[in-house]
């Protein structure tokens, strides 16, 4: 059993995506509608947690907003200083597919600095691991703009203070969201002490990124790792890819902590993704995870909220994950974890295969720091 942390806050739930349906910009000839991105999903998964009494197994960590000058060791000034324009408009957008609306930023600060208010009780040993149910998502967002829902890199921001505040000397950045984690890549591109790995459908969003061959540069040359898979790929293709790339990885790079954005959009029926795995699938994600953090990071983990947007299925997805995180178990049974783990298509295809392997051949260049 492990104390998990959680960070939560009602105002997360109160980030609004303003003028979309699904993924389109509404006004004529698009219908008004829902965005993906909204709170419901995340909000779900909250109220299973409590539903279940799961919420009382946990340690509940008291978020903060993050200063303008801990936003500054990722962040461009000129970026913070527009998001702090956009946030008394009633509608802006800060990148691509990052809409704004009033008071965005305010939450966005909140969310970043739950993270690093997380980070910061783990290294006080209040808890072993956290998880940030946070809004907005943030592994999408640069060093200068925002991108795919994220205003603020919540994960990067919480690699860096690490690195500043706690002096770790090695973190890693384990990103299985189904969209490639493109912010930890560019903001930790020149640096060999931040590992970023993400495994992610090949070429679905950002669409210009996550290529096998991007793979750091100068100094960070081998200390960013891709993985990109075909759409299609069940729990095979994911379990291959951990135990031939990410572990191997993790454990030539030794790190002190480790940092998952967490995105259930690799899930089958996501609107978003066009992957297959099951909740099992994310549980064993994490407890290997867990398990090699133990041995290298003092058990130091914290998962941050990243995609899901299928507002039926995250909740249990969650919940696995959270009793992957406490070893506790919460006594609910997933109603379509069953159907979703005898689906067609979990078995390692050859053409997945190869992917994986390509990117097995690069952990070898993976920077020794130690």
């Amino acid at each position: 059993m492990r104390r998990t942390g959680l960070i939560w806050h009602e105002r997360y739930m109160w980030q609004d995506q303003g003028r979309l349906a699904g993924l389109m910009p509404t006004g004529y000839p698009v219908q008004p509608g829902m965005p993906f991105e909204n709170w419901e999903a995340k909000r779900r998964l909250k109220n299973l947690l409590d539903a279940t009494d799961f919420t009382k197994k946990l340690t509940l960590l008291e978020p903060r907003e993050a200063s303008e000058h801990e936003l500054l060791r990722v962040h461009k000034a000129d970026y913070l200083a527009r998001l702090a324009f956009l946030n008394g408009q009633a509608a802006g957008e800060a990148g691509l597919d990052a809409p704004t609306t009033r008071g965005s930023y305010d939450i966005a600060r909140l969310a970043a600095g739950g993270c690093l208010a997380a980070a910061d009780a783990i290294m006080a040993g209040k808890v072993d691991n956290a998880y940030a149910l946070v809004r907005p998502v943030g592994h999408h967002a640069e060093a200068g703009q925002g991108k795919g829902f994220c205003l603020l890199a919540n994960p990067s921001l919480a690699a860096a203070h690490l690195r500043a505040v706690h002096g770790l000397d090695r973190v890693a950045v384990v990103d299985f969201d189904v969209h490639h984690g493109n912010g930890a890549q560019f903001i930790f591109w020149r640096d060999p002490h931040v590992l970023t790995i993400s495994v992610h459908q090949e070429r679905w969003f950002p669409p210009d990124s996550g290529d096998r061959e991007e793979r750091g540069e100068g100094p960070g040359f081998g200390a960013n790792l891709n993985i990109p898979l075909p759409a299609g790929c069940g729990w095979g293709a994911y379990e291959a890819t951990f135990d031939r790339v990410i572990l191997p990885a993790l454990e030539r790079f030794r790190p002190q902590f480790l940092i998952i954005p967490c995105g259930f959009d690799a899930a089958a029926q996501d609107p978003l993704g066009r992957m297959i795995v099951h909740g099992g699938g994310f549980r064993i994600m994490v407890e290997r995870l867990l398990e090699l953090a133990d041995r290298w990071a003092q058990g130091r983990v914290l998962l941050t909220q990243e995609g899901g947007y299928n507002e039926w299925t995250v909740p249990f997805l969650g919940l696995a994950v959270f009793e992957a995180l406490t070893g506790q178990v919460s006594g609910v049974t997933d109603p379509l974890g069953e159907i979703y783990a005898n689906m067609r298509g979990h078995a390692l295809l050859p053409h997945q295969e190869a992917a994986v392997e390509a990117s097995a051949a690069l952990v070898a260049d993976i920077p020794v720091l130690y």
